[in-house]
């Protein structure tokens, strides 16, 4: 979490229950100074992930870049990163670039951008691209999940109304 000693323990451990990881860290007899093996072998797939927002929270990071961050977890690990996006004010004041194939990872995006084969399908809010033809509702309307994403999507069009 913090290689050069330049965060509090109780910073550390902040962020560490703000993605759900203070309890397993807590259970390690070495606690904030269990290792971590290369490539993060020694955790699972989603712990790794909920580590790497941990350390963003820590550091509170202006750009955070999430390369397919969901793909590879449980729905319930995808809900807690999917919720630190909501909630956490460091990742609200934060610039995220979300790379995604699960559409619900994006749904409550501010802005969103297709592409297919490297080419730009389609562009604009989530709500915005769910009203037109375009490449962002087709793939909607395949994945039997247009109700929830919709709500989503509209959940984020609240937001940003509301804080413009």
């Amino acid at each position: 979490m913090d290689p050069f000693g330049a965060y509090s323990d109780a910073r550390i451990w902040e962020a560490l229950e703000a993605v759900q990881l203070k309890t397993i860290v807590a259970s390690d007899e070495l606690g904030l100074e269990a290792i971590v093996a290369e490539d993060g072998s020694n955790w699972s797939v989603g712990q790794r992930q909920l580590l790497s927002l941990a350390r963003a929270l820590l550091r509170e990071s202006k750009v955070v870049v999430c390369d397919e961050a969901t793909a590879n977890v449980d729905y319930d690990t995808d809900a807690i990163i999917q919720r630190i996006f909501r909630e956490s004010p460091v990742i609200k004041n934060s610039t995220v670039i979300t790379i995604a194939h699960r559409l619900r990872t994006v749904a409550d995006s501010d802005m969103i951008v297709v592409l297919d084969n490297g080419k730009l399908q389609c562009v604009g809010a989530p709500l915005d691209l769910l009203g037109s033809e375009n490449g962002f509702q087709q793939m909607v309307e395949k994945s039997g999940e247009y109700d929830k994403i919709f709500e989503l999507a509209n959940q984020a069009s609240q937001r940003t109304s509301i804080s413009m």
